[in-house]
């Protein structure tokens, strides 16, 4: 027994930390941010044909003509019949009739559309319309970006841990908690003046950017430990 209550209360105090304290006492906090950027992976295009005749049947076989040149030339280029979408409208206007057609078309090889743009543009001239392509971005397109700039930001955050081990002369140990705290997604595509643009500088306006900041804690450990991350 203490013979002195002050004596019990000073040893108390300097009891040794149990081992989960001290674990906890041995880590070091980070945090790493990192922003990416993303080209859009996918083209769309919608070329219209249309006319305008005195019968149902004559407008049908003028449309169908054109529409039929189309469809083979995507075949003939390798395009899916699922990256494909055809709508048809006919309706009466006065003693004629009118039909319009929309081929709707999705590219994941941009040089390849550019081919068919180009075929469709010079065989078929002005009785098609061929449109300008709408660049776009997948969902697995997106999906591969947030981690990416997810495991980018991680990597800023070990680096950090790193130097922060080397001026207090420990070792990195092992990750103990990775927790990203922020994410968010902007389109960052830069606006030029309005000029005939190549194919590279249109798809170069619709990038999308993306950014992450983790938390991540790691373990210190001695410097002439075996076990580093």
């Amino acid at each position: 027994m203490c013979g002195d209550e002050n004596e019990c209360g000073v040893a108390g105090v300097m009891s040794v930390p149990s081992p989960e304290a001290r674990s906890h006492a041995r880590q070091v906090h980070v945090r790493g941010r990192a922003e990416l950027s993303s080209p859009p992976d996918r083209a769309a295009v919608t070329v219209s044909v249309r006319s305008t005749k005195d019968s149902v049947n004559d407008v049908t076989n003028s449309v169908t003509r054109r529409l039929d040149y189309i469809l083979q030339t995507m075949r003939q280029h390798g395009v899916q019949e699922e990256d494909t979408a055809v709508r048809k409208h006919v309706r009466r206007e006065g003693d004629l009739y009118s039909m319009q057609t929309e081929v709707s078309v999705v590219f994941s090889d941009f040089e390849k559309m550019q081919r068919v743009r180009s075929v469709l543009i010079e065989k078929l001239d002005r009785s098609v319309c061929v449109g300008e392509p709408r660049f776009e971005h997948s969902s697995q397109c997106l999906n591969l970006l947030r981690r990416h700039v997810c495991a980018e930001a991680v990597e800023t955050a070990r680096l950090k841990a790193n130097d922060i081990c080397s001026i207090l002369g420990q070792a990195l140990g092992q990750p103990l908690l990775v927790r990203e705290e922020e994410s968010q997604e902007w389109g960052c595509g830069q606006e030029g003046p309005a000029l005939p643009l190549k194919l590279q500088q249109k798809a170069g306006q619709t990038l999308v950017c993306a950014s992450s900041c983790v938390c991540v804690i790691f373990e210190l450990q001695p410097k002439n430990s075996t076990k580093k991350l």
